[in-house]
Formats: C-alpha cells, sequence, structure tokens
C-alpha cells in the first residue's frame, strides 16, 4: 500500500494505518469531494491535531496522501505536469483546515505553481465532522490582473456541481487566453527593479529598462518595481516577492525575468532555480543589443569579449543552467555559442579575440596618425544613448549614417569631414552612444574604438533636451568621459531635440546648463553650433549671436 507523506513522525501505528486507507477511498469523477470522504478526513485531522491532506485525480482516485502539521501541508514532489501552458496537472488537493482560518496564500501559490485543478479547504469541527468548504481555482489570462478566484460553499453537502464539465470549461477558456497572449518564441518579459532609495529615480530607471528591453527584441508583459530596506542577499528580491513574480510569469505567458540591477553569480543561479525561467540582468541585457546590433569584425569581438568576461565568473557555478540564464535574447550574437565553455578554454578564447582586437586597433591607430600629420582637428560626438548623435551628423556633414528612434542604433564610429565656411576642415565622429551604468566590460572591450574620444581636440556632449532624465543622463556621459580621460576635453553641450520642448523651457534650460539648443532634424541652431565648435577649435573670439529661427515667435 503506499505510503503517507509529509510529517509522519509521533503519530501512532493506528493513525498511520488508518491514513493509508484513504488510499482505497474513491471520489465520483463529477463530485468535486465526495460527503463520505470528507467526513473521514475530517475525523482524522481532528482526532491526530495535524491537517490532512489528499491529491485526487479526474477519475476520483487518491493518489497521494499527506500529513502537515496543525498550520500548513508539504506537498511532495509531484514530478512534470501535462504538456502544454493551458493545461492544468489534473489533480486537485484537498485538505483538512483546524482553527477556522481561510485559504492560505501558500494554498494559492501552490494551485499557481503546481497548475492544480483546484485547492479545496475543509473546516474540520471540533466534533469531527466537515464544516464550511472554501475553494480556489487559477483564471485565465484574459487581460485582469486577477490571477486566481475563491468560492465558497456551506458544506460538501449538496455541492452539485459538476466538477468534469466545470474542468473542461476552465481549461477551454485557458487554451482562449493563451492564444491572445501568446508571445511569439518566448520573448515576454517581466521586468523588475528593486531599490532602497528614492522610488522616483527607479521608476525612471524602469522606464529606460523598458526601452532596453524593447530594443534587445522582448515584449514587455510587466514591470514591477519594490521598495526594500535591503536587499536579498539570495535573490535580491526576496523569497516572497520571487514567488509572486514567478506567478506573474506564468498568468502572462511570459518566459524572461529582466533585473535593473546587476545580479551576483549566485543570485543568478538562485533566481533561475527557484523560477525554472530564464533571468537576466542589466549588463546582460546590454550586452545582448551590442551583440545583436554589431556589424563590423572589430564590433564583433570587441562585444564578444565583453560577454565573455561577463560569464567567466558565472560558468563554475552555473554548469547546468547557462543555457538558461545567459543565453541571449534571439538566439543570435557573437559568442553565443560558447555558453558551456569552462574556465580554461574562456581564458584562451579571450587571448585569442583580444590579439585579433589589438591588430585591428593599430590599423585605426595608423588611420588616426595619418589624420594628426593633415594638421586636421578631431572633434567627437558624445552623448546618451538615443540623444539624436548619428541625426547631427548627418545634417552637419550632409551624410546618410544609419539613424532610427532606438538605443544603441550606432555601435562603430563613423567619421566624416566637414569645412567650415573659413575653409577649414576638420573630421567630425559619431561615436557609440553612453547609458548609466553601462558595463565595465563593454567599456573595457570598446576603449579601443572609444580612441576617438581620447584624443578628441573637441566634444560635442548631445543631450535629448526632452527627455524628463536628462540631469541624470548628463551626469552618466561625464562620469563616463571621465573615466575614459577624457574629462578636460574642451566640450560643447547640445541641447537636441528642441522641436520636443516648450520655447521657455529650453531656453530656461541653456541658461541653466550653458548649451546650445538645436534641432537636428529641423536644423534649428545649427548655425550657432558650427560657428561655436569653430571658435573653439581654431581659437576665434567672436561669439555667434542666436539664430533668427530660435527666436520666440
Amino acid at each position: 500500500m503506499p505510503s503517507v507523506h509529509g510529517n509522519t513522525s509521533g503519530i501512532k501505528a493506528s493513525q498511520t494505518r488508518a491514513l493509508e486507507k484513504l488510499y482505497n477511498r474513491r471520489v465520483v469523477p463529477e463530485s468535486f469531494m465526495g460527503p463520505e470522504l470528507a467526513r473521514r478526513v475530517a475525523e482524522l485531522s481532528r482526532e491526530i491535531g495535524r491537517q490532512v491532506g489528499l491529491l485526487i485525480d479526474r477519475s476520483g482516485n487518491v493518489v497521494s496522501v499527506i500529513l502537515g502539521d496543525a498550520h500548513k501541508l508539504f506537498i511532495p514532489e509531484l514530478g512534470r505536469s501535462r504538456a502544454g501552458s493551458s493545461r492544468f496537472r489534473g489533480l486537485r488537493l484537498v485538505h483538512t483546515h483546524l482553527r477556522g482560518e481561510p485559504l492560505a496564500q501558500d494554498d494559492l501559490t501552490d494551485l499557481a505553481l503546481l497548475k492544480l485543478d483546484v485547492v479545496i479547504v475543509i473546516q474540520a469541527g471540533l466534533n469531527g465532522l466537515p464544516g464550511a468548504v472554501e475553494y480556489a481555482h487559477l483564471m485565465p489570462p484574459d487581460g485582469s490582473s486577477e490571477m486566481w478566484r475563491i468560492e465558497q460553499r456551506p458544506s460538501v453537502h449538496g455541492w452539485d456541481e459538476d466538477f468534469v464539465a466545470f474542468i473542461a470549461d476552465l481549461e477551454a477558456q485557458f487554451r482562449k487566453g493563451d492564444h491572445l497572449r501568446r508571445v511569439e518564441d518566448g520573448l515576454g518579459a517581466v521586468l523588475v527593479s528593486v531599490t532602497t532609495g528614492d522610488a522616483a529615480s527607479a521608476h525612471l530607471s524602469l522606464e529606460e529598462l523598458e526601452r532596453l528591453a524593447d530594443a534587445a527584441g522582448l515584449e514587455v508583459v510587466d514591470s514591477v518595481l519594490q521598495v526594500r530596506r535591503k536587499l536579498d542577499g539570495k535573490t535580491l528580491v526576496g523569497q516572497g516577492k520571487l514567488n509572486d513574480l514567478l506567478l506573474r510569469a506564468m498568468h502572462l505567458g511570459a518566459e524572461t525575468l529582466v533585473f535593473d540591477q546587476d545580479l551576483s553569480p549566485s543570485q543568478l543561479r538562485n533566481v533561475a532555480t527557484i523560477t525554472e525561467l530564464k533571468v537576466l540582468d542589466r549588463t546582460q541585457l546590454i550586452l545582448d543589443i551590442f551583440a545583436q546590433r554589431a556589424t563590423t569584425r572589430e564590433g564583433k569581438l570587441q562585444v564578444e569579449i565583453a560577454q565573455l568576461r561577463y560569464r567567466k565568473p558565472r560558468l563554475a557555478i552555473m554548469p547546468t543552467a547557462m543555457s538558461r540564464l545567459t543565453g541571449g535574447i534571439g538566439g543570435t550574437g557573437p559568442g553565443e555559442s560558447k555558453l558551456e565553455i569552462n574556465r580554461r578554454r574562456a581564458d584562451e578564447r579571450l587571448k585569442r579575440l583580444e590579439k585579433e582586437l589589438s591588430r585591428l586597433a593599430k590599423g585605426r591607430d595608423q588611420r588616426r596618425a595619418r589624420r594628426k600629420r593633415m594638421g586636421l582637428p578631431l572633434a567627437s560626438i558624445v552623448g546618451y544613448t538615443n540623444a539624436g548623435k548619428s541625426t547631427l551628423l548627418n545634417k552637419v556633414t550632409h551624410s546618410d549614417v544609419k539613424a532610427e528612434d532606438a538605443l544603441f542604433a550606432t555601435l562603430d564610429p563613423t567619421s566624416r569631414r566637414f569645412r567650415f565656411p573659413a575653409e577649414r576642415e576638420i573630421i567630425l565622429t559619431d561615436t557609440v552612444g553612453f547609458i548609466r551604468r553601462l558595463p565595465k566590460d563593454l567599456v573595457q572591450a570598446f576603449r579601443a574604438t572609444l580612441e576617438e574620444v581620447i584624443q578628441a581636440d573637441l566634444l560635442l556632449h548631445v543631450v535629448d533636451a526632452a527627455d524628463p532624465g536628462l540631469e541624470l543622463h548628463i551626469a552618466a556621459v561625464e562620469e563616463i568621459l571621465e573615466t575614459l580621460g577624457a574629462g578636460q576635453t574642451p566640450t560643447v553641450l547640445v541641447l537636441n531635440k528642441i522641436d520636443l520642448v516648450e520655447p521657455a523651457e529650453w531656453r530656461s534650460l541653456a541658461d541653466r546648463t550653458g548649451g546650445i539648443p538645436v534641432s537636428s532634424k529641423d536644423d534649428w541652431g545649427l548655425d550657432r553650433l558650427l560657428v561655436t565648435m569653430e571658435d573653439v577649435l581654431f581659437h576665434q573670439t567672436e561669439r555667434a549671436p542666436i539664430a533668427p529661427d530660435m527666436q520666440e515667435e
């Protein structure tokens, strides 16, 4: 005879035999719970002083008898569930409560995580008779935030609802909901941010993470911001919140959790193990975007080097889960076939890539040296990603460099000659965009490319004047420039996209920051910008007045 699961210590042999005999009982398939079996379970629960639970299949057979303590049950390992996201496990959990308490959060969590048909709680009265009944079932993903529904019945007696028809209808609703919510190729994602400080700043960062996820090809189905006194060392968010995230991801059909914070290797392992979802942190997301956008050999090398440096400390503790943890967004990109390599092979690969990148960098150095011999000043366009740097380059030099409204649309530097009206020529270079908390491995890998910034005679720091987080963006770019050793380079602040800002607002911003307001899209303010550039580069003394097209009407 099958054994009793759970907390069986301290009970009598006769009570163990009585529990084992519950396997011989059966429920009519059309019934949620038979009155006779409910009465026997309530009697045993009251006699032992512990919760008694049954797992019953759709044929009405008892497949597991579980003994808990006075407060809760501990459900045994159930194995893999039935195939199909709209399919339930085919088991219902029926268990007793001894103190009149309602369905617990643990019951609802088990309902969702184990994909049970229903969870039924029967109140075991002091006389050993079954009392009121409460049951819960999952709700289909129909656009509402309700994940389950709880129903009450006064007793198991007279509860004549047809269980077979109920579960068939519920699964049909889930199949319909699955069709409505389906996210192609498993790219649905739930975004997660945790903060111990200012919630407003965290909201801005979470909005930026959503744009990063969109740039990576993910479909964001939900975003969650948690404010904590202290970050959880094991999972960052804490076990309870992690369960909530898993339930939310299941309900919305998401297969990826994206954290706005960088996770330690152990945190990545813990979150992935508990949720069995794909887990990305901010650094990995940015690396994936760069992997997808890199087109030149040099760019691909730089990204793969950054990926390997990021993954190396994670290889040792995640030998079986790397494909789930750091497999990239779309299954493409340099280096993604190397997820299973060990540290030794990673080191060998890094050395080869760095050697090849060094060879390519020498060619860039030679071209840079030729420009210096020609006496051409170098001006580099820097700024936060998607601030309009490539559009500005195109407008000023009449080029057709790829420019789009997306994060990190430009990875490889582009240089163009530009001639001022006074017949003076310069080299104008567009560089990769910066972002807050830009991965250090990425900065290090792209250092050869960023030499254009380090050796520039003038920096054009382009800012999106319409972005509410522009102050943070300016600070982030200045911090990266300081890290690169370009903090003392003459810099002109360019307030771009003023066509999206009220005149009074951009004028106040210009007064406050000393920046030059322009609209690369509509050519506003470019004349003044060019005069200022020429002034700084060639030490002229005259300053340009505000262009007529910039005056307020």
